[in-house]
């Protein structure tokens, strides 16, 4: 199975902090696929708090989502979706 990928910029003012990061994980961990975010050539869980705040992405920053497994188009959907749209901040 090839793995779905997808870009998308981080439009948080203070990029993905504890909390867009702990609701991206919520959001990545309703899948089963596997989930990774790279930026700057740094892959990361997107299921993981620690692997998406070590990304250290800031506000305007370009990630690729990246999504392989049973439910990988749903899954890549959701987390870019959740990305694009703050990641549940204003």
């Amino acid at each position: 199975m090839t793995a779905l990928s997808s870009p998308v910029a981080i439009v948080n003012a203070t990029g993905l902090h504890a909390r867009p990061a702990a609701n991206l994980v919520n959001v990545a961990k309703q899948y089963q696929s596997d989930v990774k975010l790279v930026y700057k050539g740094t892959e990361a869980n997107a299921k993981s708090v620690v692997g998406v705040m070590g990304l250290d992405v800031s506000k305007g920053d370009q990630i690729q989502v990246k999504a392989s497994g049973s439910d990988e188009d749903a899954a890549m959907k959701a987390v870019v979706a959740c990305i694009a749209s703050g990641c549940g901040e204003k």
